[in-house]
Formats: structure tokens, C-alpha cells, sequence
């Protein structure tokens, strides 16, 4: 069985913010507080250790105090390439069996996150979890684990396929259904753009 104890958790901060013009998304505010702040402090209310993938100069996320680790294959080959850092990182300082991810730039998942993709993936003997809500897949919310690194890196690298859900189907994996939040707020609302920004603004007013 998988507890908190074999986790770690994998903030992805490795994408480009190609749509949120000019400045880097994660560390834009949101009540006072970077996303990616708001991002480590709670998933670091859920899992023992956390680290940071995001490529690029690391001390722009000095005021965390992470590891940081860059994507181990080349050409930002999206979430599976963070996914993989995490793995190897793990690999390399801890004993976790698996991680857990979570993107930077969505400010409130669940604070049960961790806890209830545990128990489905138990619960049905599942090796990949993925996070949902309405329906939807958050593919970039995942339990992952960490013995199927070379598998995912021949994937992204020799295959030079990208495409999430084509490399968790190869796998026994379960979905994991999120209910949405007070005012039918989807947990995993993500910042993309500056309108998105301001919807995080309301969102977090709303919400208290």
C-alpha cells in the first residue's frame, strides 16, 4: 500500500508562459503571495518533501527554499518531461516510491489532494492516478511511480511523444473525481492569461 510517507511531491513550474504576456505567471501575486507560494506551501501541508521542477535561472524561486531540478530530457517536452525530473530526482536523494505533481499556476486544488488520490489508487491497485473535476483530466495532477522512470524517458525521447494520456494507458491507472469547491469553483482553475489572472483574484475573494 502507498502512504503519505513513500510520496513526493513535484511542483511543475517548466512551461514557457508563452499566453500571459511578458511576465512569468508563477510569480505574479494573488493576495499577497506568489502562486507558486501559495502552490508549495499547501501541497506541503500534504506530502512530507516537495520539490520544484522549472528549468532556467533557479534563483528566481530562491524565496521557497526547494530543490530545484530542471527537465532531464531537452526541448520542453510539457508536463511528462517535469514528471520525469521528478523521478530521477527522487531517484537520486530520497526513498519515495512514488511523486505526486501538481501544476504552479493553479492556486486552489484540493487540500485533500495527496489524501484521496492514496486512497483510489489503493483502493483499486492502480500504478498512475490522475486528478479530475467536471469531468475533465488534469493530466499535470498525477501519482506516478518513480520505477517507471526509464519507461517514460524512452517514451519522451526515443518514441518523442508527448502526449500524456497515450503513455498512462499503457499502465493500469484510475481517475480520481474532484468535487468543485464552495460556488461551483473548479479546483483546477489554472492561470494562463491575464484574465485569468483577474479570475484568480475574484476566485480567492470569493473563497475566503
Amino acid at each position: 500500500m502507498i502512504t503519505k510517507e513513500h510520496l513526493l511531491g513535484v511542483i511543475l513550474a517548466g512551461g514557457l508562459s508563452r499566453r500571459m504576456e511578458g511576465p512569468e505567471k508563477t510569480l505574479l501575486k494573488l493576495q499577497g503571495d506568489t502562486l507558486i507560494s501559495g502552490v508549495a506551501n499547501k501541497l506541503g501541508k500534504q506530502v512530507p518533501n516537495i520539490i520544484l521542477n522549472a528549468n532556467g535561472d533557479a534563483d528566481r524561486f530562491s524565496m521557497l527554499n526547494l530543490n530545484v531540478q530542471a527537465d532531464t530530457v531537452k526541448g520542453f517536452a510539457g508536463p511528462l518531461a517535469g514528471v520525469l525530473a521528478g523521478m530521477r530526482w527522487a531517484q537520486k536523494n530520497s526513498n519515495a516510491t512514488h511523486i505526486i505533481s501538481a501544476a504552479a499556476d493553479t492556486p486552489f486544488f484540493p487540500d485533500d489532494y495527496a489524501q484521496e488520490m492514496l486512497v483510489m489508487a489503493n483502493g483499486l491497485n492502480a500504478e498512475i492516478a490522475l486528478a479530475a473535476s467536471n469531468n475533465n483530466r488534469h493530466p499535470v495532477f498525477g501519482l506516478w511511480p518513480i520505477n517507471l522512470a526509464d519507461e517514460l524517458e524512452y517514451f519522451l525521447v526515443d518514441e518523442e511523444n508527448r502526449k500524456v494520456m497515450l503513455f498512462v494507458e499503457r499502465y493500469s491507472n484510475c481517475i480520481v473525481e474532484f468535487k468543485n469547491l464552495q460556488n461551483d469553483i473548479d479546483p483546477f482553475f489554472n492561470v494562463n492569461t491575464p484574465n485569468d489572472m483577474k479570475v484568480a483574484e475574484e476566485i480567492s475573494l470569493r473563497l475566503g
